[in-house]
């Protein structure tokens, strides 16, 4: 591995919040472990504190208003889910257009969107070919592993 970008990477560690960094090219593999500061010698913890007594009171039910019909198209099809927990972007820049729009067709392996984790973009790959169905997530909105991004039918 080059020296330069191993300098990179200590400094990544050190200017971030992360403890540690793993990386693997091929068959050289690197770890970077933050060294945490001498700890304080004595350390005092509160105890948490205790949640008041809840009151619970029943009422009359009261009548739902009508449910809204739901887009059953929008709900149907794959989800693409997010691999990492980040902030969810449509677009690579700012002033470029959007990855991909509702009704637009995809392949396997497309770039469908950005998500952006300790300062680094990832670029996320659609899973399944097919047509985008529906766009679940808005522009700068944060997302959880896991969450669904896309509906691809």
């Amino acid at each position: 591995m080059d020296l330069r970008k191993l300098k990179k990477l200590i400094d990544l560690v050190q200017e971030s919040g992360i403890a540690e960094l793993e990386i693997t090219e091929g068959e050289e593999k690197v770890k970077i472990v933050k060294s945490r500061g001498p700890a304080s010698a004595a350390t005092t913890y509160a105890p948490a504190p205790q949640p008041a007594p809840m009151t619970v009171s029943v009422a009359a039910p009261v009548a739902a208003p009508a449910a809204e019909p739901v887009d059953v198209v929008a709900t149907e099809g794959h989800a693409v889910k997010s691999p990492m927990v980040g902030t969810f972007y449509r677009t690579p820049s700012p002033d470029a257009k959007a990855f991909v729009e509702v009704g637009q067709v995809v392949k396997e392996g497309q770039i469908i969107c950005i998500i952006e984790a300790m300062k680094l973009m990832n670029e996320i790959e659609c899973d399944k070919s097919g047509t985008v169905k529906s766009i679940l997530v808005e522009n700068g909105q944060p997302v959880e592993y896991g969450q669904p991004l896309f509906i691809i039918g």
